[in-house]
């Protein structure tokens, strides 16, 4: 589904990824764990287009879209969940949603909210109200809706449970199994790494803008550099 070979973006004179290679197949969770300002944000962007590759290519289903724009790659299914979910916040949820169909027929669309709905009850309830007087949990669940609203081919999550309370954490990591159950393609990018590793097929390492570390998830959970830096143990 997705290939990154060797790519490296910089700010400026700052070198922010360093050649990173990873791919993720059709129906898997991989997430990529690391510290803040390692570089997984900057991850997500170079595939979405939002930053330029300095060096290497990117692949989505076999296909390079390297120098693709970001319009025309959100139509080919690459879809985010930005962190701090980016919803708008003067839009009911109803609109919200809606924007995140725009490439859709109506009746597609109307079938699509039917199924976030059904996902997210309350977005139901909340389907008049404005986005920016929705809980920091409600606002999560609508950003994953509104990504869902495309049937996209795979899902870019950027940091889905910073700022949650954790009653809201466990709710949006159970909702991210759901969506890998049911086969959604999902790349996460995590800094909860226990919460990512335990949902995740497959994980990355990123340190400085290198991964140093992949492997399963289960693999990585027992790893004493893991677990030391990541996990909290020793």
């Amino acid at each position: 589904m997705l290939d990154v070979q060797d790519v490296e973006v910089s700010y400026g004179e700052v070198l922010a990824l360093k050649g990173i290679r990873f791919t993720v197949k059709e129906g898997e969770l991989v997430t990529i764990i690391g510290a803040n300002g390692a570089g997984k944000t900057t991850i997500l962007r170079a595939v979405m287009g939002l930053a330029r590759c300095r060096k290497g290519t990117i692949l989505f289903q076999g296909k390079d879209i390297t120098q693709t724009p970001p319009h025309y790659r959100a139509r080919l299914g690459i879809r985010p969940v930005p962190e701090g979910r980016k919803i708008f916040p003067d839009l009911t949820v109803a609109e919200n949603l809606l924007m995140g169909a725009y490439t859709n027929s109506r009746h597609i669309s109307a079938l699509r909210m039917e199924e976030s709905f059904a996902l997210f009850p309350i977005l139901r309830e909340r389907q008049r109200q404005v986005g920016k007087t929705l809980s920091g949990g409600e606002q999560q669940m609508l950003a994953i809706a509104r990504a869902l609203m495309a049937e996209p081919r795979v899902i870019l999550m950027d940091e889905v449970s910073l700022g949650l309370m954790p009653i809201y954490v466990e709710e949006t990591f159970r909702v991210i199994r759901d969506l890998h159950r049911k086969g959604v393609t999902i790349l996460l990018v995590e800094q909860n790494a226990r919460k990512a590793l335990a949902a995740a097929d497959r994980g990355y390492v990123l340190e400085t803008g290198e991964i140093v570390l992949s492997g399963p998830s289960q693999d990585l959970s027992t790893n004493p550099r893991v677990k030391k830096a990541y996990l909290g143990g020793t």
